[in-house]
């Protein structure tokens, strides 16, 4: 991946939900212009979320997320559904589509048509149901024909569209929509804010090890760094085995160094006390998570009593080396902790649901995931009473330096 590719963890995420047959995967064609969605007049064709990412200005970068209909029937149409919530934890706005097969198409002329007494009870219980979960969202009343446009001008609103995706009508309307509604959403903060200036300095500490891939840097260093540009500062990029080196060599302070978590204990050591340091991980937890629940989470590591259920949670699958942070260096850090630690491994897009019985949560830094779907793994955590830390402020904490790494935020230990 090059420095100039938006990954899916950093896109405005909109997610098309909806009935079987409503004409979602022919909505998403029409939004993108192209075949990218099976669509048909078969109920149910659409099976696993399908993830197209692409350029909606002037919101930007986003990722369309087209997905099986709620009403799915049978043992594998649960399964559809259930996937279908899944992707619901990503979205920053949601495009619901409406098409009653059981009730008259609304009528432009009358002034009195009103969409709660269009939508059948499971419809308006999934609205519900984003409504409680402060998601935005869009109503696209769909398969409009020929009445589409007189039915936006006279029935139109903000977060409720008229369309006919096979006639392509109404699609403007929607994508005005989208933009309109897009500002809705939690605004994501940058990974340097209120950490980093126009013309500071920063020291990017990025080891190259095993796990770095050939010939590029890791996504959280290039995003950070990419984040340091943006806001006119200056960065300096080195490995741990020359930080030393490169220090010396500066002809200004640093506003603050930021290392990747594992090299965290020899940074430790070669950084001056009078110098800010924290690492990648932790501006993760702050852009993306709530920093200082995490931080309350990290300390609950020191009260592990033997027996204890811990879970290492990682948001990606990848190739696992001999020395591996989630299933080698962490277990190990924790068990120098509580050696009788009960740690366990889970990674994937998917998080489990039964969680009650571990002490906490070690999750990964999630540079793969976006903020919504962070923030409903932490309330999730939460409701079922189990605190959630993340990779870097383990670190930290079992290293001794988790009072130093979280003081750039005004966090006070």
């Amino acid at each position: 991946m090059g420095l100039n590719d938006t990954p899916g963890g950093s896109r405005f995420t909109i997610g098309i939900f909806g009935k079987r047959n409503a004409g979602k995967s022919s909505l998403i064609n029409s939004l993108t212009g192209q075949s990218i969605a099976l669509a048909s007049s078969v109920p149910g064709t659409t099976t696993d979320p399908v993830y197209k990412a692409m350029e909606i200005l002037p919101i930007g970068p986003v990722m369309l997320i087209d997905t099986a209909g709620l009403d799915d029937k049978g043992e594998l149409g649960a399964r559809r559904v259930e996937k279908s919530m899944e992707a619901l934890r990503k979205c920053h706005l949601v495009v619901f589509v409406a098409h009653s097969h059981s009730r008259p198409d609304p009528d432009p002329a009358d002034s009195t048509w009103n969409l709660a007494n269009y939508l059948d009870p499971e419809e308006k219980d999934f609205l519900d149901q984003l409504d409680r979960r402060k998601i935005p969202y869009i109503v696209a009343v769909n398969k409009m024909g020929m009445a589409t446009d007189a039915l936006n001008e006279k029935l139109g609103q903000k977060n409720l569209v008229f369309t006919d995706a096979d006639l392509k009508l109404g699609i403007d309307r929607l994508k005005k929509a989208l933009i309109s509604n897009s500002d809705r959403a939690e605004e994501e903060p940058g990974l340097t804010d209120g950490l980093i200036q126009a013309g500071d300095l920063a020291v990017l500490v990025t080891p190259i090890d095993t796990a770095a891939p050939k010939g590029r840097m890791i996504l959280p260093q290039q995003q950070v760094l990419r984040d340091i540009l943006d806001k006119g500062a200056f960065a300096v990029v080195t490995r741990e085995g020359e930080l030393d080196q490169a220090l010396h060599a500066l002809g200004k302070k640093p506003r603050v160094v930021i290392t990747d978590s594992q090299a965290f204990r020899l940074v430790d050591k070669i950084v001056p006390e009078d110098m800010e340091l924290t690492s990648f991980s932790i501006l993760y937890a702050r852009q993306k998570g709530r920093l200082e629940d995490m931080v309350k989470a990290a300390r609950v590591l020191g009260d592990l009593q033997p027996g204890d259920k811990v879970l290492i949670a990682e948001a990606c699958t990848h190739h696992r080396q001999k020395d591996d942070i989630g299933t080698v260096k962490l277990p190990r850090l924790i068990r120098s902790i509580q050696p009788e630690a009960d740690i366990q491994m889970h990674s994937g897009h998917s998080f489990p649901d039964n969680i009650r019985d571990y002490k906490v949560i070690v999750h990964c830094g999630a540079c793969m995931l976006n903020r919504p779907e962070v923030q409903y793994r932490l309330d999730w955590a939460e409701e079922k009473g189990v605190p959630m830390t993340n990779y870097g402020l383990t670190i930290a904490y079992c290293t001794g330096i988790l009072k130093r790494a979280v003081a750039p935020f005004g966090i006070q230990l």
